[in-house]
């Protein structure tokens, strides 16, 4: 087990590298001179100079790389163009928001779409797993922007019961940071009347986020429960009168399980770089409106560390998923 830890390790370094390879090399090709883009067209042409020269800009496309990974290695990943501060720093300030958004919709897609996946498989061709299959075909065919416009409309306007934007009311003070998820640190200094305000401006956007997931997630475990339900051993087990739910839960959810879970971790990896529409409907401050902030300005130093780190955290989530893999089938071992 460890040698394999090990080898997947270099492979995430390998993944690290593609990524920093060929995100470096197709803002390369853009047809933009990124000194007038960050200065603007009425620069004067020293200034323009100053800034390449400052940069690395005048040098070759392939000094410029091995520049850019010498940094990269020491862990400088170079200084943002719109902010002007160290693109490292500005990770750290907004990739806890998007974490915390995309783990409550992660924990509202497994709380809503496995039950839901159960039920139907518990009673195929029936009224529960009609309505499943329709309310997972709607969540799955709607899209993003339309469900949060929607759910502004009708929870935020309409019946004033959830905040539209933001993470916290402008009148209350944020705890003191210690993980930068705001939910997180009111609960570590003790500040209720924080915590529940952050509560209530993370449910609306978790919930559009996580629609799509849970109904993802509803029908792959419809299917793969509706697999393992119709196996012998499901049968025999029912014959020996084992209860029902040490029927569906110790031996036909667990048997269903890997599916499962790959599927989970490609849903997790997903919404930790998909919250690009979520967070600027929202105007939530994390790295998915970050970074369309900084395409949109052609901050490429910006742009390449935020695909550097959703790199690396996808390939982390492929490998944790693989290593419980082993702990839910005692079958398989890796060498």
């Amino acid at each position: 087990m460890l040698s394999y830890i090990v080898r997947r390790l270099f492979f995430v370094l390998f993944v690290a590298w593609g990524v920093t390879f060929a995100t470096f090399f197709i803002a390369q090709v853009v047809p933009v001179d990124p000194a007038i883009a960050a200065l603007g067209e009425n620069a004067r042409e020293e200034q323009l100079e100053e800034f390449r020269e400052r940069y690395g800009l005048n040098k070759s496309k392939l000094e410029q790389y091995l520049i850019y990974m010498g940094r990269l290695i020491s862990g400088d990943l170079g200084q943002s163009l719109r902010t002007g501060r160290a693109v490292a720093e500005d990770l750290r300030e907004f990739f806890p928001a998007t974490l915390e958004l995309s783990l409550a919709a992660f924990v509202f897609a497994v709380l809503l779409g496995i039950p839901a996946g159960i039920v139907a498989a518990l009673r195929p061709n029936r009224a529960p797993d009609v309505a499943v299959r329709v309310l997972a075909l709607l969540g799955g065919a709607t899209p993003v922007f339309f469900s949060a416009v929607l759910m502004q409309y009708l929870l935020a306007q309409r019946l004033d019961l959830l905040p539209v934007q933001g993470r916290l009311d402008g009148f209350l003070f944020p705890p003191p940071r210690v993980t930068g998820m705001m939910g997180l640190d009111a609960l570590l200094a003790r500040d209720w009347t924080v915590f529940l305000d952050s509560l209530e401006h993370l449910i609306l956007p978790a919930f559009v986020l996580g629609m799509f997931s849970a109904a993802i997630l509803a029908r792959m475990t419809r299917a793969t429960m509706l697999e393992v339900l119709a196996q012998d051993y499901i049968r025999t087990a029912r014959a020996k009168g084992a209860v029902a739910s040490a029927v569906i839960f110790r031996h036909a959810l667990k048997n269903a399980s890997l599916p499962i879970l790959t599927l989970l971790g490609s849903l997790l990896g997903g919404l930790l770089s998909g919250a690009v529409l979520t967070e600027t409907i929202f105007s939530w401050p994390g790295i998915g409106r970050y970074v369309t902030q900084s395409a949109t300005s052609l901050d490429f130093p910006a742009v390449m560390g935020v695909t550097l780190l959703v790199g690396l955290v996808y390939a982390l989530v492929n490998l944790v998923t693989d290593l419980l893999y082993a702990f839910l089938d005692p079958r398989i071992r890796y060498t």
